[in-house]
């Protein structure tokens, strides 16, 4: 999911995600089918397939949030700090 202003999803956004996918673990574990999962946790069957896939090659941690996605913020917090002034500045 994209944003107009550039970023991914919020904290919050991940951390609801990444709940529904260790859900999903769980249910695996009770030896319960990607499509029975996908319908259960009302996701895609894709995501379903992906997530069984990972489970099955890393178990619940594989489906853990890895973090906010993209590349790292490259600027040093001097630059960070000179380009909030700008920003203000107009």
């Amino acid at each position: 999911m994209r944003y107009a202003d550039g970023g991914g999803l919020t904290a919050v956004g991940r951390r609801r995600r990444e709940s529904v996918r260790l859900q999903a673990a769980e249910l695996f574990e009770q030896k319960i089918k990607p499509l029975e999962v996908a319908r259960r946790l009302r996701v895609s069957r894709k995501s379903a397939y992906q997530w069984h896939q990972l489970w099955r090659e890393g178990g619940a941690q594989a489906l853990a949030s890895r973090g906010p996605s993209g590349s790292r913020c490259r600027l040093s917090p001097r630059c960070l700090e000179k380009l909030a002034a700008y920003l203000e500045q107009g």
